[in-house]
């Protein structure tokens, strides 16, 4: 068990349905990384923006974005994690992948899609949840709209690091950081969210606040600047086991079941 995890946050300005351009400008932040680090997250949908056409743009498991995001891992000797749209059996998911430099992957299909633009329109929802183990550390992956719903992010598997990666426009910046701090404090977990900049075809705007956040839900790390950035720091498993010693407050949790509609 690795007692410290050094992650890195990139926030990225996503160019519409552009995924050569996107890949070059992430693989380029990448390189820009001055210390080593054990995780790089990037935000949801990153090699094409928030699209409601998947048709147009998807890719497979085996397409140009995946075998990047493997080819990343392994020269730079990092874990990778973001959103891509994947189509798999004619359909479209919305699906977060993990890929450690060994090439081990682990995925999350998005469990809430987004009904406010349609999302569940066009795109497959997921009925799992899934806990990656890392270096010791286990990790909670979600996507986006899943940070409205705390019963799906309820720490049931006493998880140390809940992430969500995201598109999540400007007009309702405040309930991310809200939410993010909520989920944080309710888990006693680090919880980490990154976010892209920019505009989009759909006239949305992004400002970014990608952020690390502690189990008492304070922020250690925080981009406030609507600009392209990187956010690193490191986390500590101490800190979680402290916080859970001193607040048995996951001991009184409600244990409960998911029904799959």
């Amino acid at each position: 068990m690795q007692d410290q995890l050094k992650l890195s946050l990139i926030q990225s300005d996503t160019i519409w349905q552009n995924i050569h351009e996107n890949l070059e400008n992430i693989e380029h932040k990448i390189r820009t990384l001055s210390e080593d680090t054990d995780l790089v997250f990037l935000p949801e949908m990153f090699s094409t923006g928030f699209v409601m056409e998947p048709q147009q743009i998807s890719e497979t498991m085996e397409g140009i974005s995946v075998n990047w995001m493997k080819k990343t891992a392994k020269s730079k000797n990092i874990a990778l994690g973001g959103s891509l749209i994947i189509e798999e059996n004619n359909r479209f998911y919305n699906r977060f992948i993990f890929i450690e430099p060994n090439g081990k992957m682990v995925c999350y299909d998005k469990k809430h899609l987004f009904s406010h633009a349609g999302e569940h329109n066009h795109y497959t929802s997921g009925t799992e949840k899934i806990i990656i183990n890392y270096k010791g550390w286990k990790i909670a992956p979600f996507i986006c709209y899943d940070l409205r719903f705390p019963a799906w992010s309820r720490n049931l598997e006493d998880y140390d690091i809940a992430l969500y990666v995201a598109n999540w426009p400007s007009t309702r910046i405040t309930a991310w950081d809200v939410l993010l701090k909520a989920r944080a404090i309710e888990n006693i977990c680090y919880t980490v969210g990154v976010n892209r900049i920019g505009s989009d075809e759909n006239g949305l705007e992004y400002i970014g606040h990608s952020q690390i956040i502690n189990p008492q839900g304070n922020v250690i790390k925080k981009s406030t600047l609507a600009i392209e950035d990187i956010i690193s720091t490191t986390l500590y498993k101490a800190e979680i086991l402290a916080n859970r010693k001193d607040f048995k407050f996951l001991n009184d949790r409600d244990i409960f079941t998911f029904k799959n509609s």
